[in-house]
């Protein structure tokens, strides 16, 4: 996937809101954008791991700062992890943009009172990676088509703990598992 400024580039993995509300946030564009940059410099100093490659994606162009698509994706590489947050919940790109501000304060919060570790999982989420091309929910983890939700829990689990990076797995292959395992589930 290539990841440009403009147009805007979604997660593929990532549901777009069906609707859009309006947002209570009291901010411009660049003071939201400001927010933002000011965050994952704090985040990267907090964490003690780099982070680079940031890109600000959305509609917004010279001359047309409200997109009819008003949705927002900041990606960025924070230790050897290509992340992505994704917000369209608003009717505004500052208002997209202040809620990654306040989704990427809540990781500082964590590193603040949890550790590292939850962090790096809670950012699993957040992981831009698909499942690799060509392989279906099914094959990632290892069942048969019509395997049942217990077959299917059962065999996340395994891989889960096989391949999380807490216990030396890769972030890739995990993510990999999460996502076959979202798109497994109805």
């Amino acid at each position: 996937m290539t990841i440009s400024a403009y147009p805007l580039t979604w997660p593929p993995q990532f549901p777009r809101a069906k609707s859009r509300e309006r947002g209570a946030f009291k901010t411009s564009l660049a003071g939201a954008l400001k927010n933002v940059e000011d965050s994952l410099r704090r985040f990267a100093a907090d964490s003690g791991k780099k982070l680079d490659g940031i890109v600000m994606s959305s509609n917004v162009t010279l001359g047309m700062s409200r997109p009819a698509d008003s949705g927002v994706a900041v990606w960025f590489v924070w230790d050897g992890l290509q992340l992505c947050i994704p917000v369209d919940r608003y009717e505004t790109v500052e208002s997209n943009l202040q809620a990654i501000h306040h989704i990427l304060e809540a990781r500082r919060v964590e590193l603040r009172h949890g550790t590292l570790a939850l962090v790096r999982a809670t950012f699993t989420g957040f992981l831009s990676l698909p499942a690799p091309a060509g392989m279906d929910w099914w094959e990632v983890l290892g069942v048969v088509r019509d395997a049942c939700q217990g077959e299917i829990r059962t065999a996340y689990r395994r891989l889960a703990s096989e391949h999380h990076p807490d216990r030396g797995g890769s972030a890739e292959r995990m993510a990999e598992v999460n996502e076959a395992y979202r798109r497994a589930l109805p």
